[in-house]
């Protein structure tokens, strides 16, 4: 069996160990699906460019602006941007749970509101029912009174009968 460590490779005057040649045909596939993904996009932009967009110029400074761009960025520096994207994810997760909660209070106030407007609702209806009572109290206060005036004009009327002479 054929150990890694002690496989060797030599190109010209140069010797190249096991490890070196793993982690360089890993960086050349690497590189390589790049080139080849690349590629494809782009062969498959010309594809759709030549079957539905009359007009690509547009299209054509968006490509050269993505190659710009994938040109300008480099794996290290990709690391670097999808750990602040995991930071800034993070971030939303976090304010989004804050917000779950004050959105748990706005709907408990929501219906500590309903109870209160229920409860002035009944205290309405209460004024509105005692003031009711109130005014009948006053038209039953001048009935009674009526009354008493008519009860005491008949007393008067008996005593006057019990004793005409008076």
């Amino acid at each position: 069996m054929v150990d890694l460590a002690e496989t060797e490779l030599k190109i010209g005057n140069t010797s190249f160990k096991g490890v070196y040649i793993a982690i360089l045909l890993s960086l050349a596939t690497t590189l390589g699906g790049g080139v080849w993904t690349a590629s494809s996009l782009y062969s498959r932009l010309e594809a759709v460019e030549a079957i539905s967009v009359p007009d690509i110029a547009p299209l054509e400074e968006e490509i050269l602006l993505i190659q710009q761009e994938l040109n300008a960025n480099d794996v290290s520096q990709l690391q670097g941007k999808l750990a602040e994207l995991g930071v800034n994810l993070k971030t939303i997760a976090d304010q989004q749970a804050a917000l779950l909660l004050i959105d748990g209070k706005v709907t408990e106030l929501e219906r500590d509101i309903e109870t209160m407007r229920a409860t002035v609702t009944s205290a309405e209806l209460v004024v509105k029912q005692i003031d009711e009572f109130a005014e009948s109290i006053d038209g039953f206060e001048s009935e009674v009174t009526v009354l008493q005036r008519e009860i005491q004009d008949l007393w008067d009327g008996m005593d006057y009968l019990s004793n005409p002479l008076r």
